[in-house]
């Protein structure tokens, strides 16, 4: 990533995988999740593993980490190699789980696809950053404080010494994911595993993430094990690159190679699913994306209607800092102020902008799943913010929600097939025979197979998990989804599908989506209309033509020139990304925010022209 000479490697690799074999045991009998793979990981070096959800990436870095046989997996073949600091080599099959404890976090550092389940919820995010650093460095409380800020500061977490004393629930996503990333390289480990790191940040922060992790391998001689399914970040960051398929390896290369004479069918599949930024310049209506495989599939504009849908009218929500002896209202978090638009039947307005930048709280307060402050939501001719909560039961049955994460979304004690039915027993429109022929025609719909329907969410890989979320989203019919970041977690074959799915909903039904993404170029493909958010407030708003092909607010021309480019020769260098430190939104009680007031700059296209800070 960044342009500099590459570190000399050590002798012989950090991490070797041999013909590993990993089995689980499920109901219907033993499930392989790994194949017979075999690669390694030199100092210095990025390797990474690409390929669909369930094909086995995320199992063969559990099985380094020895935590695969807390999820229920048995590693059942095969040899682990792993080089010491100390220069002793062993085989991590064989070493009992005391020992690896002191592995973990200290000499092998992971970085999960999920912060939610990484993270302990009950304890402050200081205490969980500082913990590894006294136990495995033997830092006292002060210097292991002071390492925290350190870190969290390296992974541009605003406002770091607040943090310290937040819990996670307290934190957006995107920041959640930061201070995982924080604790995976507190302690500077010789094999750093990263499992769709990326996954949860806009692109500002991932471009940065990136820097920073590439310039740690580089300058500390840290071997990277990067799994991944976004072909951008690939070739952002690979050395070397391994493709699994259902199980198996099926190619390995350099990154020059695998990108421009790909070999194996699936890998070519692979690269031509992938959404490109300014694939749609010049067209005038987003259209459904090509279904991977099929090549008869015309694509056919999605025009929608002049219709309103949903109208917001300057949306204020804010969350009271509490402090002091008596936990008095010290402060307010300004997340998001005066916020307006419009979405017509059938048509796509996307929120774009970085983690805490108000577009989950956004879509949330249109919800009421948070209580906004003041402002005015109508949905289908009717005013949510004056309904009852029977009311809003019933109104909730046309307003569904994506959530940006789908193993905190789910309930680990309930099967599959009762998680997707449980909403329409609920409202009572489908009950018996019909309703699981409903349940099996959903888990279609999102490429599950039915004997998905008897498992738990436990049992299936990330880009799994937000398929059951997005069927049972599409269980009642709704007239409106709010997609929070609902195809961040899949892979790019599937994420392909599972828009086309979404967008031929769309037009069969009239769905109207707000879509809420950091992934430019997924909002680019299903986008009517873009909303850039920056500090709470839509800062440019208009046809998607206009804002990605004549975009006039500094923030948005920085977004855009922040996204990774799917090709090995342009990578981004760290002086393309000089952006200015996010400025706090939480304010003192009694500050009065001003109004948000736009200049139009073409039909239906505004640029924010108050003091946005950017």
């Amino acid at each position: 990533m960044l342009d500099a000479a590459p570190t000399e490697k050590n002798t012989g690799p950090v991490a070797k995988i041999e013909k590993l074999r990993v089995e689980f045991q499920t109901k219907d009998g033993p499930v392989i999740g790994v194949e017979d793979v075999s690669f390694e990981v030199g100092a210095g070096e990025t390797v990474c593993v690409v390929g669909e959800s369930g094909s086995g990436k995320s199992v063969s870095s559990l099985s380094l980490m020895r935590l695969v046989e807390y999820g229920g997996g048995e590693i059942s073949g095969g040899r682990l190699l792993f080089d010491r600091r100390n220069g002793e080599q062993i085989d991590l099959t064989t070493v009992d789980q005391n020992k690896m404890r002191g592995i973990r976090g200290d000499e092998i550092g992971m970085i999960f696809q999920e912060p939610m389940t990484a993270l302990n919820p009950v304890f402050t995010v200081g205490r969980q950053l500082t913990e590894g650093l006294r136990v495995h460095l033997g830092l006292n409380k002060d210097d292991a404080k002071e390492r925290a800020l350190d870190l969290l500061r390296q992974v541009r977490i605003p406002e770091p010494e607040r943090r310290l004393d937040q819990y996670p629930h307290e934190l957006s996503g995107g920041m959640r994911q930061r201070v995982v990333i924080a604790m995976a390289l507190a302690c500077k480990p010789r094999l750093l595993i990263a499992d769709e790191p990326t996954t949860a940040l806009d692109v500002t922060i991932q471009a940065e993430i990136l820097a920073l992790m590439d310039r740690l391998k580089r300058e500390t001689g840290t071997a990277v094990m990067f799994i991944t399914h976004d072909m951008a970040v690939v070739a952002q960051m690979a050395d070397r690159v391994v493709v699994m398929f259902r199980g198996n390896k099926v190619e390995e290369g350099t990154v020059e190679e695998i990108f421009e004479n790909p070999q194996h069918p699936y890998t070519q599949a692979l690269l031509a699913a992938v959404p490109k930024l300014g694939e749609m310049t010049g067209k005038d209506l987003p259209e459904p994306m090509r279904l991977v495989g099929q090549e008869d599939h015309v694509p056919q504009p999605i025009v929608g209607t002049n219709e309103t849908l949903l109208k917001v009218s300057n949306l204020t929500t804010r969350f009271a800092v509490k402090g002091g002896f008596f936990r008095r209202t010290v402060a307010n978090v300004h997340a998001v102020e005066d916020l307006s638009f419009t979405i017509n039947k059938g048509q796509t307005l996307s929120l774009v902008g970085e983690s805490g930048c108000g577009k989950s709280t956004a879509g949330r307060s249109i919800l009421r799943l948070v209580e906004p402050q003041s402002g005015q939501v109508e949905f289908d001719c009717c005013d949510v913010m004056s309904l009852d909560n029977k009311a809003l039961h019933k109104v909730r049955q046309d307003m569904q929600m994506i959530f940006q994460d789908p193993f905190a979304s789910l309930n680990p004690q309930m099967s599959l097939i009762d998680q997707v039915s449980e909403p329409m027993l609920n409202y009572g429109t489908a009950s018996g025979s019909e309703l699981h022929d409903r349940v099996a025609n959903l888990f279609d719909r999102v490429e599950l197979p039915r004997s998905f329907m008897r498992r738990y969410p436990h049992e299936l890989s990330g880009g799994q998990r937000q398929r059951i979320a997005i069927a049972r989203a599409l269980a009642l019919n709704p007239k409106l989804i709010v997609a929070d970041e609902a195809v961040s977690a899949l892979d790019v074959s599937v994420q392909a599908q599972v828009i086309n799915l979404m967008m031929e909903l769309q037009a069969e039904l009239g769905l109207g989506y707000l879509f809420i993404s950091h992934d430019m170029a997924v909002v680019e493909r299903v986008s009517h209309h873009v909303g850039v958010m920056y500090l709470g407030r839509i800062v440019e708003l208009g046809p998607r033509r206009a804002v990605f092909e004549n975009p006039q607010h500094a923030y948005t021309k920085a977004l855009m020139s922040a996204v990774p480019i799917a090709d090995p020769r342009k990578r981004k260098s760290e002086k393309d990304l000089n952006f200015k430190p996010i400025p706090s939104p939480i304010h003192p009680v009694g500050y009065q925010a001003g109004p948000s007031e736009y200049k139009e700059v073409s039909p239906g296209h505004k640029v924010l022209i108050s003091d946005s800070g950017y």
